[in-house]
């Protein structure tokens, strides 16, 4: 098991340097950096000038270096935009997205697991055609659209919930019933592959044989083991709902990580944006890290292959 970590820690960190390349060359894809934040009509001395101070006129390789060596000593630049320093701006977003991130992940589990149990137990009947049904519309229904639906429904109809802001927890039921539907079904089909496999097991017959309570089959035995790669897939899904959250954000006017990527994009704020690219990148890399271990652990011929 600790060779397995020691493995998977050190591709992880190889993974993470190649996330903080592309980051910083998210800086220069999209044009001239110096002639964006000059703006329109900026003259060459202006332009000239931003380039020296922000240090745009070094070699990409030196920019790199010096940019790396900042953020691993905690330095992460200052917002162009807001004014302030980049690193401290983002910590105060990050806890409306997690609590999204972790609701939306909540809601989806909530829902696929009992779906995914219930399409597998009556497969083949209108039950498991109706699960199925519920999983296709998931990922045929844009989450703005469907977010558009929850607000007329439940805000301007019903009057149960509020329309924007993050101020309770109230505000953040239909952003994270928005964000999570969306990714229900792959939980949803996942669990209804492993269970149709597991209830058809050697060792499910055995424990149906000695009488054992059905409830106690399907929940104790089948389901511990077909939820095994849930795990790997939970962790996944998790980092998308992190860094996908950017429409359900703005249109709910969550103060988030979301929102304000979607505020740097418009005004140009580059450091802000490539630290935010570079952070959600890392927290995926961990989260998958996390989800390898919890398979090995749970699952110890993970380790042997």
């Amino acid at each position: 098991m600790l060779y397995f970590t020691i493995r998977r820690l050190g591709l992880a960190v190889l993974v993470a340097l190649t996330v903080s390349v592309l980051a910083f060359l998210l800086l220069h894809l999209s044009g001239d950096p110096a002639l964006a934040l000059a703006g329109e009509g900026a003259r060459q001395a202006d332009i000239d000038m931003i380039r020296k101070t922000y240090g745009l006129d070094r070699p990409l390789v030196v920019q790199y270096a010096d940019w790396l060596w900042h953020i691993l000593q905690g330095d992460f630049g200052t917002s162009v935009y807001f004014k302030t320093d980049a690193g401290p701006l983002i910590l105060s977003k990050l806890k409306t997205t997690l609590l999204l991130g972790l609701g939306a992940l909540a809601f989806a589990l909530a829902i696929s697991i009992p779906l995914g149990v219930l399409a597998a137990l009556y497969k083949g009947s209108w039950i498991d055609r109706l699960c199925l049904a519920v999983a296709v519309l998931g990922q045929a229904l844009p989450n703005f659209f469907f977010a558009l639906i929850l607000i007329m429904l439940f805000s301007i109809s019903l009057r149960l919930l509020p329309v924007s802001g993050s101020g309770s927890w109230q505000h953040f039921v239909m952003p994270a019933i928005a964000l999570g539907y969306y990714v229900a079904p792959a939980f949803m089909r996942l669990i209804r592959a492993g269970m149709v496999e597991v209830l058809g097991a050697d060792y499910i017959r055995t424990a149906r044989a000695k009488g054992l309570p059905a409830r106690k089959i399907i929940f104790k035995h089948a389901l511990r083991n077909a939820i095994v790669p849930v795990v790997a897939l939970a962790a996944v899904q998790l980092g998308y709902l992190l860094g996908g959250s950017v429409v359900i954000e703005t249109i709910y006017a969550l103060d988030g990580l979301g929102y304000l990527a979607y505020q740097s994009i418009t005004y140009k704020d580059y450091p802000v944006m490539q630290l935010i690219v570079l952070l959600l990148s890392v927290l995926y890399v961990l989260l998958t890290l996390a989800a390898d271990i919890a398979n090995a652990w749970l699952d110890p011929r993970i380790r042997v292959s």
